[in-house]
């Protein structure tokens, strides 16, 4: 079923901000550079929204509420806070200093109503079940914000669509709710610290929606927004976290360290070969390098061992990868989250550190030193390759080479994998939303299994393997792109407590 489905983004004006252009792999995308310098030009972006209500106490929720609220100090914008009745986040947002008694804290509905621009956050399977609700609520005029394009998939579904007199926009920060608000602190200190994002406008009823999105994302602390369709952000989004952004990297974690055990190593060994090397100096090479520098490191035996597992690998994960973008690509993956919300009202999400790997991995972080271990070339060379076959199916699809590159390699360096370096898969994943820790719990498995039992068993039997892959790798169009993108990157490095 894969094929190309996307098409480019429209070009795009900015009343209010700078609009630069990028060429990526033969492609000019447009760009908006961000800063706290642009936070005076916020109240022109936002001219006529007086209120903004952030929809929800998620992953996104949080961190968004608060960088919002601290850009826009002075502005005479309010940031108010809207919670389904009862809900048990109150007391968290209370915390973050958003109270009924100061106004800032209200039940959703109601503040849907008085809000201009409206930021729903709320679970996607949420978003299913309430969209007709929230639909209703909406003043004409209003603009409707979204931090992914699930609802869109979703309303495809089942034959609906957004109000007519409402602007649809998105603002889709590439990374986890605790990034975004983590790098946004640290960037008090250091302009240009946070976490780039994606917009799309989707409906524009008045001519102010690209504004009223690019402010918002400049609020958010966004070093570098790109351009992007709600179509095409939730295909590459949903698809992307059951790849190699949480499920991809959590199975061949698991298959990794096994290997290693039953190859002899010692389980610290195996752990740290597998999962420290991926998060540690493989990440941070791609993240300032790019993915040919981690190769091109290596000495010859290193990389012919790497070119072994990339040629076993890529063709085992291209398989699962392009399973899943169709799924998602059809809608049925957005069907499973939506039927998975009513299961979830009876039985919780359960933990996934539980293995012998996450167990033995809390303690070698313990031991862990201030210098990193070395580069596991076969290791390398399983992750490079499965990261290489996600890109190539995006790139067939017709997605903007920017979200490629985002989907599939800055935000797994750059966000979430310091995440599980600092604390195991379940702090990566579990600080996610819910429906990229389903995905990550159904489609990991897959991976794990395609590479034992193809991808190993390939190698282990000499099988023939097809080294023209390692010479499509070392001259791919994604390397170009990866450059340019890194000169994007945010000016400081992630510090996950």
């Amino acid at each position: 079923m894969l094929r190309r489905t996307m098409s480019n983004p429209q070009p795009f004006k900015s009343n209010v901000f700078q609009v630069d252009t990028l060429a990526l792999a033969g492609q000019t995308e447009q760009i908006v550079k961000g800063g706290r310098h642009l936070l005076p030009l916020l109240p022109k972006a936002f001219a006529g929204i007086k209120q903004i209500g952030v929809i929800g106490w998620g992953s996104q929720g949080p961190a968004q509420a608060q960088n919002l609220r601290d850009s826009l100090e002075g502005t005479g914008i309010r940031v108010k806070i809207g919670l389904r009745s009862g809900s048990s986040s109150a007391k968290e947002a209370e915390k973050a200093g958003f109270t009924a008694a100061n106004g800032t804290l209200g039940e959703m509905l109601p503040v849907v109503k008085e809000s201009d621009l409206v930021l729903l956050l709320i679970s996607d399977a949420a978003q299913a079940e309430l969209f007709s609700k929230v639909f209703e609520a909406l003043k004409p005029g209003a603009t409707l914000g979204l931090s992914h394009g699930f609802l869109l998939g979703h309303l495809k579904n089942v034959g609906a669509k957004f109000p007519s007199n409402v602007n649809v926009v998105a603002v889709c920060p590439k990374g986890m709710g605790p990034s975004v608000r983590r790098l946004y602190v640290q960037g008090k200190e250091v302009n240009g610290a946070g976490i780039n994002a994606s917009f799309a406008v989707h409906q524009d009823i008045d001519g102010r929606a690209t504004d009223i999105a690019l402010g918002w994302s400049v609020a958010l602390g966004s070093p570098y927004t790109f351009q992007t369709t709600l179509e095409s952000e939730y295909k590459s989004d949903i698809f992307g976290e059951r790849c190699i952004l949480l499920g991809a990297v959590h199975g061949i974690i698991e298959s990794l360290y096994r290997r290693y055990v039953a190859q002899g190593r010692t389980k610290e060994q195996a752990f740290v070969a597998s999962s420290e090397v991926i998060t540690g100096p493989v990440s941070k090479t791609i993240s300032k390098q790019g993915m040919l520098a981690v190769y091109e490191a290596l000495d010859a035996a290193g990389k012919a061992t790497f070119e072994s597992a990339y040629a076993a690998s890529y063709p085992a994960a291209r398989e699962i990868i392009e399973e899943c973008y169709d799924e998602v690509a059809s809608g049925n993956e957005i069907k499973s989250v939506v039927l998975a919300g009513e299961r979830l009202k009876r039985r919780p999400i359960g933990t996934i550190d539980q293995t012998e790997t996450w167990r033995v991995g809390a303690e070698a972080r313990k031991k862990r030193g201030s210098t990193p271990p070395p580069v596991d070339p076969f290791t390398a060379g399983v992750y490079i390759g499965t990261m290489m076959a996600q890109i190539d199916v995006l790139m067939e699809a017709g997605h903007p080479p920017s979200e490629v590159a985002n989907e599939s390699v800055i935000e797994c360096v750059d966000s979430l994998n310091p995440y599980m370096h600092a604390r195991g898969v379940s702090y990566m994943i579990d600080n996610c939303s819910t429906t990229a820790r389903l995905g990550a719990r159904k489609w990991a498995p897959r991976f794990d299994y395609n590479l034992t039992q193809q991808a190993y068993v390939a190698i282990d039997d000499k099988q023939p393997l097809d080294k023209g892959l390692v010479e499509k790798f070392k001259s791919h169009p994604a390397h170009q792109v990866l450059a340019e993108c890194a000169r994007l990157r945010p000016t400081v490095d992630i510090f996950v407590e």
